[in-house]
């Protein structure tokens, strides 16, 4: 009955927005239960993302629908859901994603199946199911269902990983499944997405290395071979390596984006003067939004998002590393899993946008224009949030209890 009375709502804490330490613990009593730095890192990247939303959607909107602000009515209602998914994943324990892994892998999988057979196409790729006004990209999803499989399948089948191939077979499988379905829609880039995921958690979970070394090699042949197959990607990678031989055919996406770089200098042009996004940059309010940033707001404002990206990205990890001390390797790995998503993401598409990587069509996380992107990094943050919660909660009941 006491220890009932002691649990504390997730959002009773008041409004004491000290930020913690970036590398720090905070869970003694009397400190929040929930990562207040974590979470506003989170609300002021979307906020920032709404902006820059508006800002980029504009002549886009304009050219399509006659109405400006098209694009940033959806946003609201995709912010919107995004605070209905929030407080769904809030409240459900972490018990219940590790006992359903499995069933949320078999409906992601079924999804996948439908959208090959329903789905809607958009530009020649079949990757939405349309729900009334709404459309879904399952890709979306499959990646944080898949980053909660792995994880319930290697707390369950952590010594047969570690002590033979089979156990590491099995996971491969499933990756395997979920990887030719959606180069099915086509969609490299979730694929290598997932491929990263995969590879990292087996490492982190101990896998043999004569294992974990033939996959990152059997992964490597197949990414080249279906680069080489498939001409419409052996166009970008050529292009991302010369862009200005073609800057009018296949070059022509990344020169305008380099050229946005350019003009943005060291403080930007200043928000809303990008020149690019009119009707020069596609894709200006998507894939490549972050070079409409650096025109606006220059070397100094793209600094900013990478550090706000990178801070979520290592407090995830982090809090992997506090999970793993306290024997909860499910929450351990999910931790792990996400923060290794948010960061590989958002690098491939910022090397997109610079010329670094070839395009690959990956959204920048929280910030990019996409309502299945953005619910699913919501619910994949707030899952975070709850198993944050959690421990902390254990360490402040443990302290009371030696206490009492």
């Amino acid at each position: 009955m006491a220890n009932n009375e002691q649990q504390l709502s997730l959002f009773k804490q008041g409004l004491n927005w000290a930020l913690p330490s970036l590398l720090s613990d905070n869970s003694a009593p009397g400190m929040p239960l929930y990562d207040r730095s974590f979470l506003v890192a989170i609300i002021g990247l979307m906020c920032f993302g709404f902006v820059m939303v508006m800002s980029a959607s504009m002549p886009e909107a304009t050219k399509l629908t006659g109405d400006p602000f098209y694009f940033m009515y959806r946003h609201v209602l995709y912010l919107v859901g995004c605070v209905v998914i929030a407080f769904f994943v809030l409240k459900f324990d972490v018990s219940y994603w590790e006992k359903n892994s499995g069933m949320l892998m078999l409906g992601v999988l079924v999804l996948l199946i439908a959208v090959l057979f329903i789905g809607t196409s958009v530009n020649g790729a079949r990757r939405w199911l349309s729900i009334g006004p709404i459309r879904i990209q399952v890709a979306e999803m499959a990646k944080f269902v898949f980053i909660v499989y792995m994880a319930g399948y290697l707390v369950r089948r952590h010594g047969e990983l570690r002590e033979n191939r089979k156990g590491f077979i099995k996971p491969i499988g499933v990756y395997g499944l979920f990887a030719l379905l959606i180069l099915l829609q086509p969609d490299l880039g979730t694929v290598v997405v997932l491929f990263v995921c995969t590879v990292s958690l087996l490492f982190l979970a101990g896998a043999r290395i004569i294992d974990f070394m033939a996959l990152i090699l059997l992964g490597v042949i197949t990414f080249v071979l279906l680069v080489l197959f498939e001409p419409y990607r052996m166009r970008r990678v050529t292009s991302f390596m010369d862009p200005w031989e073609d800057p009018f055919g296949s070059g022509y996406q990344l020169t305008q984006s380099l050229m946005a770089y350019g003009r943005g200098d060291w403080f930007g042009q200043g928000l809303g003067n990008s020149i690019q996004k009119l009707a020069y940059l596609p894709e200006a309010h998507t894939d490549f939004i972050f070079a409409v940033i650096g025109e606006e707001l220059g070397f100094v404002g793209i600094i900013m998002v990478l550090l706000a990206l990178f801070f979520v990205a290592i407090r995830a990890i982090r809090l992997g590393n506090l999970c793993l001390k306290m024997q909860r390797p499910f929450e351990s790995y999910v931790a792990y899993g996400v923060g290794i998503w948010v960061c590989f993401q958002t690098v491939v598409n910022v090397g997109a946008s610079i010329g670094m990587l070839p395009t690959k069509g990956l959204t920048l996380p929280f910030i990019s224009y996409g309502g299945s992107s953005l619910w699913v990094m919501t619910a994949a943050v707030m899952l975070l949030v709850r198993i944050d919660y959690e421990r902390r909660l254990s360490l402040v009941q443990a302290v009371q209890g030696r206490t009492s």
